[in-house]
């Protein structure tokens, strides 16, 4: 697919790239570029363009208001969960959980082992009958009408119980038979694109080549919705990579996707919405859109001597951090400043400038005021 989403760099006098904590940093050692966002792809740097073109595109960014957990817009609701609680003592379960899936996006369902993912999931494939709540598939009813809603979900278990067949193809086989499927060239293309060897034998099938063979079964049939959960446990890296490329072609497909996963490099790279749960509490659901786009940009800026240190005039910048040292700002620009910044760096002897990405897991661990593994999160 071709990635349309662009983001503004500045370059002084050269680039390298370094991985910090996990995330791809690109320092530039002034000059002012755009170039399309390729995640951990190398890519040449385009040479300069017009001043106002990269002013306009950088102001051009507001600040969106936070989704809401239920529906306030337009949007066709898919999936509709409404005080979902399943109480199975001493704090164990989920409580009042309501939250919305809209046609054709993927829902991310971010939280630690026992936090009530897999219960969220197994109530909306109408496995576990409710205390108390909805939850509505395309207005069914997840428990009543559950053998009507299977027929057009895709369902990813996060543990795999396979029947007592020799081999993997024997099992997609059955699962063709009982969904009415007859074209098995999209099962095929996705064994292929994850190199599985159906034919193995399931009781000697490694934890990865389970997970590869669940995989072809939930997706094989194009089905309208797809609930996966931790769909990528047991996958190497690059295996991994194949699959957010699935996620991302059944997107485009327009296939409707609820995921829980707790790895934030593949929530952030495919998800649309992201629900963080903590202890059976729906904390908070966040549009990917806020965190891409915030209305201010983050940078840190090292000056060749400590002269210009001294006298950056940071009167229209929010200084996060200072190390004089290093003769190093972290600094928060508010796009509307982003000018005042660029015309007062051109003034300065600049040794290095970098722009510190925002992502999900920043926004997890520092705005809800946990850690990466949920604790501490805010209720």
């Amino acid at each position: 697919m071709e990635n349309n989403h662009k983001t503004s760099f500045y370059i002084l006098k050269g680039s390298s790239t370094s991985i910090v904590n996990g995330h791809k940093e690109d320092t530039y050692l002034l000059e002012e570029v755009k170039r399309p966002f390729v995640g951990y792809k190398e890519e040449s740097l385009v040479n300069e363009e017009d001043h106002k073109r990269l002013m306009d595109y950088m102001t051009s960014h507001k600040k969106k208001e936070r989704n809401s957990f239920i529906n306030k817009s337009d949007k066709e609701v898919v999936v509709s969960v409404r005080n979902l609680t399943k109480d199975y003592g001493r704090g164990r379960g989920i409580f009042d959980i309501s939250f919305d899936v809209y046609k054709g996006t993927v829902f991310g369902y971010c939280g630690t082992n026992g936090s009530g993912k897999t219960t969220t999931l197994r109530n909306i494939m109408g496995f576990i009958k409710p205390d108390k709540g909805t939850v509505k598939v395309k207005g069914l009813d997840a428990w009543k009408d559950a053998e009507e809603i299977k027929k057009f979900v895709g369902y990813l278990p996060g543990e795999i119980a396979f029947p007592q067949v020799e081999n993997g193809s024997e099992f997609l086989k059955i699962q063709a038979e009982t969904i009415g499927l007859k074209d098995m060239s999209k099962a095929e293309a996705i064994i292929n694109a994850l190199q599985l060897d159906p034919t193995a034998n399931l009781k000697r099938m490694s934890k990865g080549m389970k997970q590869k063979t669940a995989i072809a079964a939930a997706f094989m049939h194009s089905p309208e919705i797809i609930i996966l959960d931790e769909p990528t446990t047991g996958l190497d890296p690059l295996m991994r990579d194949v699959f957010v490329n699935l996620i991302k072609a059944e997107k485009a497909r327009g296939a409707t996707i609820i995921m829980s996963n707790h790895m934030f490099d593949e929530l952030e790279e495919t998800c649309d919405y992201v629900g963080f749960i903590k202890d059976g509490h729906l904390i908070d659901v966040v549009d990917m859109n806020e965190i891409r786009n915030m209305p201010y940009r983050d940078y840190v800026v090292t000056f060749s001597n400590h002269e210009e240190y001294q006298t950056f005039d940071v009167s229209k910048l929010e200084i996060l951090s200072t190390d004089q040292e290093d003769n190093t700002y972290t600094i928060r620009v508010d796009l509307k400043n982003t000018t005042f910044l660029i015309e007062e760096l051109r003034k300065r002897d600049i040794k290095a400038f970098t722009e510190k990405k925002h992502t999900l897991e920043e926004f997890f661990t520092k705005d809800m005021g946990g850690d990466k593994n949920g604790n501490g999160v805010k209720k």
